[in-house]
């Protein structure tokens, strides 16, 4: 048995039985052991960001991570971007990156680089490994960490030569996976001090982030605000949100400074549960970076790693309202189907209207989707997934991950343009896997975020050479061309009469269906 395979059975011994992949030459190895576990289902990414970004998407819905495969320095490099989205979400991704035989890196080949370098950034644990004798012990603590609360990105380096070399004491199954660690129990102080806050007769909120809106976690803030008529406030991005009727529905934190403080203005406590401090996504000048209006005191309940559901349940407990009915239930909704002009408001009535049971939203549409939240609360229960980093190039490659860990459930992805086309390779791995996934391409053609932007930051409308770098025509980009050229059936609407009959069927669709919509 070599290092490769050892470190393949592994990965499988500690529960991780997918993996996304880009190789190289450098791990043909691996690719061979992959051959011979088919136990592991391997999916090819054309583009590292891809790759990186599916393991993203994989673990936020299946809460285990899936492995990635990256070739040498240059090929982690393009997967950094959706990495950095990855780690952001805290999702657990055990990246398995070839590095050249030990004794060829004193020649400065031309893919040598320092590749743990390049992965720190992104990561929250990296190692080389020593040798084919310890690769199997070194990827169960990869496994382990990436599984640590709330989830870590783990990279794994492994050298060629520790690849092909034999895995002398390496038992034959592999190393044997590692317990993973426990969320941390929030303490008594923390309890204590949520509890005066949400007794304090002024205006309280709960913050809610991480698994805080999953749906058991938001089903004891529903009690704990009937109980207390507290807010319920979600982040701005969440790892993955449930919602639709028959679950409670939160505020979310808008994009804006203004629209922020004013949401957040009317409290004069917030509790953190699982959660940040909110800030603002980019300076602006003479506008606050912390978006905690004055007098407002903020606590912290639970920390993102902490057992956020075991927390809610003591401080429920603590208030008397385990046994109230939540409050803030969303209900179904059903206004009709609007025709006529695409607006983003027409766009959120037909989500939520058609929006199937059970359903997962991945949202990239950044400046369409800004009124999704609020006009989309009474559609079918599903979850919606955001890009947590800001890094664009997030939707496709994500929607591709969700798919593969669901493939039960239908995954709708909102895109924008000029995000879509950073990550567009991952339309070719849906057609190659038949995934159920239905894309909507909101083609603004602009990067029109950047021509607000500029506007925001104190610069001038743009016009002349601002304009000729904010705007994605001469050509219009063919969305409906570059989903066929990439094996999925596709189609253009221009109007919402259209874009109906193609939501349809994408929806009915078996495989990927991808819509240009024009706007």
């Amino acid at each position: 048995m070599n290092g490769a395979e050892s470190l393949v059975r592994t990965l499988l011994a500690s529960g991780i039985d997918t993996c996304f992949a880009n190789p190289g030459t450098s791990e043909m190895h691996f690719v061979a052991a992959l051959d011979s576990h088919t136990q592991m289902r391997c999916v090819l990414g054309l583009f590292e960001g891809v790759v990186t970004g599916a393991a993203d998407g994989y673990f936020r819905m299946a809460d285990k991570p899936a492995a990635t495969l990256l070739h040498l320095g240059p090929g982690l490099a393009n997967g950094l971007a959706n990495l950095h989205n990855a780690k952001k979400a805290r999702s657990g991704i055990v990246n398995v990156v070839g590095e050249h035989a030990t004794y060829h890196l004193q020649h400065d080949a031309p893919l040598t680089s320092d590749i743990a370098a390049v992965a720190k950034p992104m990561s929250d644990w990296v190692r080389i490994a020593a040798s084919a004798a310890t690769l199997a012990n070194d990827t169960a603590l990869a496994v382990q960490a990436a599984r640590t609360p709330p989830g870590r990105i783990a990279t794994l380096i492994f050298p060629a030569d520790a690849a092909w070399g034999e895995a002398v004491g390496a038992p034959e199954s592999g190393a044997a996976p590692l317990a993973p660690v426990a969320r941390s129990a929030v303490g008594a102080d923390a309890i204590r001090s949520a509890v005066t806050m949400l007794r304090s007769g002024e205006p309280a909120a709960l913050l809610l982030g991480g698994i805080g809106v999953r749906e058991r976690s938001l089903e004891l803030a529903g009690r704990i605000a009937a109980a207390t008529g507290c807010g319920l406030v979600a982040e701005y991005n969440t790892p993955r949100l449930r919602r639709g009727a028959g679950t409670v529905h939160t505020d979310r934190i808008p994009n804006s400074v203004e629209g922020a403080l004013g949401l957040l203005s009317k409290y004069r406590h917030l509790i953190l549960v699982g959660a940040a401090v909110p800030v603002a996504f980019f300076a602006t000048p003479g506008k606050p970076s912390v978006l905690v209006p004055e007098g407002c005191k903020v606590t912290r309940l639970a920390a993102v790693g902490y057992d956020i559901d075991a927390a809610l349940e003591q401080l429920a407990g603590e208030l008397g309202a385990r046994t109230q009915a939540p409050a803030r239930i969303a209900e179904r909704r059903s206004g009709g189907l609007p025709l006529g002009k695409v607006t983003s408001e027409s766009v959120a009535r037909v989500l939520e209207e058609l929006l199937p049971d059970d359903a997962v939203v991945v949202d990239e549409a950044v400046t369409s989707g800004r009124v999704f939240h609020g006009l989309t609360a009474g559609a079918a229960p599903h979850d919606w997934l955001n890009a947590m980093g800001g890094s664009i190039g997030f939707c496709m490659p994500v929607a591709v991950g969700a798919a593969i860990a669901c493939p039960g459930r239908k995954i709708v992805a909102l895109e924008g343009d000029g995000s879509g086309m950073y990550t567009l390779q991952a339309l070719w791995s849906m057609a190659r896997e038949q995934l159920n996934v239905v894309v909507v391409v909101f083609a603004n053609r602009a990067y029109k975020i950047l021509k607000a932007e500029m506007t925001r930051m104190g610069g001038s409308r743009p016009g002349g050479s601002a304009d000729a770098v904010l705007t994605l025509d001469r050509p219009d980009l063919d969305w409906v061309s570059l989903a066929r050229g990439h094996g999925v059936e596709a189609g253009r609407a221009e109007d919402m009469d259209t874009f109906i009959r193609e939501f349809r069927r994408g929806l009915a669709a078996s495989g990927p269906y991808l819509i240009e919509l024009v706007i």
